[in-house]
Order: structure tokens, then sequence, then C-alpha cells
């Protein structure tokens, strides 16, 4: 295609932010729009299961620009408005308020929502946690000292459960798999990960699934397990995942799946290309479809989606990262590089894990395709290069 007249971004967090920040760094001086449908200006989303739960930052200390960096991007910056639709023939888009946007060029990055319980939810003290505004309303159920059931050890749900316990607080941890993170970071760091949440005072229910949550009065009274357990709750984070936000792009002629399908260089159709959480595309390495929910990938995908929807025909560069993800807990830092594939083995390089000091090596036969540090950032440094993609399709990334 020609060089675009009017960009239009549409997902106003991390990777949207990026993906405008770098068209103008990369030269593009036309029309620029940035849609949100949130009504905060841009901010970081790792912090809000950690330091926003805890209190230790507030809603302005996660802001990811000021005011004078979002106005030198001289874009027009759509708050608090949603993408409703697409109509990629005519290049325009539909917004909730009845506005229309047209474009020449397109990059989608409006991430991900997150999975309910087809129960509970019409019940107070039942929350989710993917907005500043889920964060700021967990939080201040966290200060009235309820007893707190989270349900879903993952990323999201180990960090709540972390945090909760920080605060001093009655925790109990829910998830079907046997140990926390075990899809991320495999069996061994997972046995350790739910020492740590023992060590801390979480009661935890691994194994377990979720049958029902009981009510009184409107408000949560219980989780029910699977198997007839009956877990007292004033508060019940739910975190069993996210899907990507796409439902949007239905009958748009954008394909979508599990996210929005790209080719190798982030594009997903003529002048429309996705970053971030949202974007489902073909890594060289992997040989496979991945779609990556991390930080580092929303900005380093943006940049890369910028660059190839402003490239020359023919110049276009695939993107191919090295996933990077971490997570907090408890003071400790636990930090991957690459990839903890179903059936990688794990093998101890550095420190030790009774220190909680440590660098783990995940190999696939004789190749190492992941390197974790706990609490070891210096000593990671040295084993990252030498992470090269597991190459076959049962890889996740995620």
């Amino acid at each position: 295609m020609s060089a675009p007249n009017h960009v239009v971004v549409v997902g106003a967090s991390a990777a949207g932010l990026t993906a405008a920040e770098a068209l103008r760094r990369e030269g593009f001086t036309g029309g620029l729009t940035l849609i949100g449908d949130e009504t905060h200006p841009p901010y970081d989303r790792p912090p809000l299961s950690k330091q926003v739960l805890t209190g230790a930052r507030q809603p302005s200390e996660v802001a990811l620009r000021d005011e004078d960096a979002i106005a030198r991007l001289q874009a027009d910056l759509r708050l608090g408005c949603r993408a409703t639709g697409l109509d990629t023939a005519a290049r325009v888009i539909a917004l909730a308020d009845g506005d229309r946007v047209r474009y020449d060029g397109m990059i989608i990055a409006t991430g991900l929502r997150p999975r309910r319980l087809p129960f509970g939810h019409e019940l107070a003290g039942v929350h989710v946690l993917r907005t500043l505004d889920d964060a700021l309303a967990v939080r201040a159920e966290l200060a009235t000292g309820p007893r707190v059931v989270v349900l879903g050890a993952g990323f999201l749900g180990s960090e709540t459960a972390a945090s909760a316990r920080e605060l001093g607080l009655d925790v109990t941890l829910v998830d079907a798999e046997p140990a926390p993170m075990i899809r991320q970071f495999g069996p061994e760091v997972a046995g350790l990960l739910a020492a740590a949440h023992r060590d801390h005072g979480v009661r935890m229910r691994m194994g377990r699934k979720v049958s029902g949550i009981e009510g009184g009065n409107g408000r949560v009274a219980a989780v029910v397990l699977d198997d007839g357990t009956r877990l007292a709750a004033d508060l019940v984070v739910v975190a069993i995942g996210s899907v990507p936000a796409v439902d949007w792009l239905a009958g748009s002629g954008v394909p979508i799946g599990d996210g929005v399908l790209c080719d190798e260089y982030c594009r997903a159709g003529p002048g429309v290309y996705a970053a971030g959480d949202v974007a489902n595309w073909p890594h060289p390495g992997l040989g496979a479809r991945v779609r990556l929910e991390q930080r580092t990938n929303a900005g380093e995908q943006a940049m890369a989606a910028a660059r190839n929807l402003l490239a020359e025909p023919g110049q276009e560069t695939p993107y191919a990262p090295t996933p990077f993800g971490w997570t907090d807990h408890y003071g400790d830092k636990i930090q991957l590089h690459g990839w903890c594939p179903p059936g990688a083995r794990t093998e101890i390089v550095a420190g030790h894990p009774r220190e909680r000091k440590f660098v783990a090596l995940y190999r696939r036969g004789d190749r190492v395709v992941g390197a974790l540090g706990w609490n070891s950032v210096r000593a990671l440094r040295a084993y990252r290069g030498h992470v090269t993609a597991p190459g076959h399709a049962d890889a996740s990334g995620r």
C-alpha cells in the first residue's frame, strides 16, 4: 500500500500507546487517532495486581506518560470510546458513541477481556481484575479486612493472592491445576511457588474446580468447590484467564480466532496490523502460531507493527521475539526468558532453590528453550542468549 495519510490505533494501553509513539518516531506526520475504551489516560497494567492492590502505588503513579508526552504525539485521543465495528472495504471504524472514523492504516491493540464464571458475578464482592477501576474496587474492599478467595492461580491470581496476604488478610487460592503457575513455569518451579504461598499463610486448594458461589442479601458469602468444600468468603477475585477482545471485528473480514490472526509481519489485512495481547501470528522460530500475554511483548510488537505498516512493500520485517515475562511475590522476583513448553526438563545451573536465589534452564532435547531466574537478575543475563525457540507446534509461549 502507499504511505498512509491517517492511522488509527484501536486500544490505548501499553501496545496502543507504544504503536502511536513508534509511528511518530519512524517519521509518520499524518493524522493519528488513538481510541481507548477506558476513561483513564494510558496506564501500565502489571502493577494493578501488586502495588496498586496493596496501596503502594496510586493511580497517577501507573500512568505510562505525562500530559506533555501525550500532547507531543499530536494525536486525536478518544478515551472512554469503544470501537464497535469495522468496515474494511470502506476503511471505517464504528464507535459506540455513533461516530465513524476513517483510516488508511490501522493497528489493533484492543488487548483482552477477563473470563467470567457462569454464576456469581451478580453478587457484590465478586470481582474480576483487568482495569484500573477493577483494581481500585478490589483495593477498597481489601481495606475492610475481608476473607479473600482467589479463583485461578496463574500470573494474575497468584499475584493477587500474594498481595492480599501481604496486607495480612485471610486468603485462599483455588485452581484446577496441581500448583500455582504450573503452565507458565513447569512443576519444579511451581512447587517452589506453592511453598512460598504456604510459608506466607495462604491456604491453597489445588486440583479443585469451583461448582458454585453462594450469597446472602445480594453479597457473596461462600465459594463451593467440586468436592463439596465450602469456603467462607467476603471477597472473591475471579482470575481464570482472559480472551482476546475481538468481538467488535466479527463480520469485518479481519481474520479472528484466538485473537487477530496476522501474518509474520503482524499484518491482518490490507493496511490492518495488530499488536500486543490480541495479536496471534506465526512465530518464525516456533513454526507455529503464538499469542503472547506479556508486557514486554506489547511494546516490542507495537513497534514492529508500526514499522511494518509504514514500510515499503517487500521491506517488512518478520516479528520473531524471544518472550520475556516476570512476576513478583512476597518480595521475590521471578523472570523468564523464552518458553517452558510441556515436558521441558528443568536444570538448576546457578544458586539453589532452598536459598530462593537460582537460575534454571528449560531444555527440550539438546536445546535450551527457556531460562528462569528467581531473585537472580544479574545471573540470568548470562543465560538469556542461549535461549532458542522450542520449534514445534505444542509450544505455547503464554
